[in-house]
């Protein structure tokens, strides 16, 4: 008795045509067809025709009402901004906003309603039962702030989840982004080339991403016996606060000949800080920022930065939830991470 072939296995007149029916005539995975009927971008286009040819040759008909009652999904993702991190929950850094972008166009691909930081999601708790009661399908953060333990307990829970922040092999849970390691690294040997001995670095070390921007500067200055690093906590990531802070730094006599800032955001406000001081750079002080946000590269002085590929951070983070919530693995990616050397 000879076994039938993919193609000769067609259900029969009248039957109901299943996505793994699809999948079988097409010769592709069911998590294909399943990219394919709702419009994911991450399929090739050949892939994409052959897919809709069996499906429309078969009378299929995507149901989005019956699908979503069988699958028990909500086509909803809840997007989690750090309000924590800015004083009194105000948000002004371009960056987040050009994350926040990005995400959105890549859930409105994929028709997928997004929904921004709900309130009350302070634990894992909270978040598992947001996720059982089904008030969303999974949640993509944009940075891990001081969250990190949180999110690790979360990531061990089963509940979809993608991060924006530091990339670590051993945190259980998906996260895409540069090496902060490199970024620092980077802003140390900028400085080197321009013989600055006395640098610091404004940002508080308790985020992840700048704690480890912090150990890369700090790993190229002990290369070098005539160079200092001090470091600078900041108590609010708000432009104002960092400001204030610098200011304060500046009036108590100290002088750094160099300045690693956690964003370009902040960078901005260094130069406002050492400005009042009679202080410029690069004439006085080295400066690096974080991000390359565009209005760093028509600031006065242009700043020098640490670029980020952001313009596909945002469809990766969604590519990555939709994976967990299709039932797979998804895995940790580390961008591309460059320095722009611009006036500063």
């Amino acid at each position: 008795m000879t076994k039938k072939t993919a193609k000769e296995r067609t259900p029969k007149p009248g039957a109901r045509l299943t996505m793994q029916d699809i999948a079988r005539l097409a010769q592709v995975s069911t998590p294909t067809v399943s990219r394919v009927l709702n419009g994911s971008p991450l399929v090739t286009e050949e892939t994409r025709e052959r897919v809709m040819a069996v499906a429309q040759a078969h009378g299929y008909a995507v149901n989005r009402n019956a699908a979503k009652l069988r699958h028990t999904r909500t086509n909803t993702v809840a997007v989690m901004l750090d309000f924590g991190s800015h004083r009194h929950g105000a948000i002004g850094d371009p960056f987040i906003f050009e994350l926040l972008a990005g995400v959105s166009e890549a859930l409105s691909i994929r028709n997928q309603d997004l929904l921004l930081s709900p309130p009350g999601l302070e634990d894992v708790r909270a978040y598992r039962d947001f996720y059982q009661a089904r008030g969303a399908d999974g949640f993509i953060v944009l940075g891990q702030g001081t969250r990190d333990a949180m999110l690790r307990e979360l990531g061990r829970a089963d509940v979809p989840l993608v991060v924006w922040g530091a990339v670590a092999p051993d945190a259980g849970y998906c996260a895409i982004g540069s090496d902060n390691f490199l970024g620092g690294e980077l802003a140390g040997r900028h400085f080197v080339a321009r013989k600055r001995k006395h640098w610091l670095f404004v940002g508080d070390i308790r985020h992840e991403e700048l704690r480890l921007r912090y150990e890369g500067l700090c790993a190229v200055a002990k290369d070098h016996d005539d160079v200092t690093v001090d470091f600078l906590p900041i108590a609010s990531m708000a432009f104002n606060a960092t400001a204030d802070t610098v200011a304060a730094y500046l009036a108590a006599g100290r002088l750094p000949d160099a300045v690693f800032a956690f964003s370009d955001t902040a960078a901005m406000a260094v130069t406002g800080a050492f400005k009042e001081r009679g202080l410029t750079a690069p004439r006085d002080y080295a400066l690096v920022g974080y991000n390359n946000i565009p209005p760093a590269a028509h600031f006065s002085p242009a700043i020098t930065t640490i670029n980020q590929k952001t313009d596909v951070a945002g469809a990766l983070l969604v590519e990555k939830l939709m994976q967990q919530v299709d039932g797979g693995r998804a895995r940790s990616t580390t961008l591309p991470t460059e320095i722009v050397v611009r006036d500063t």
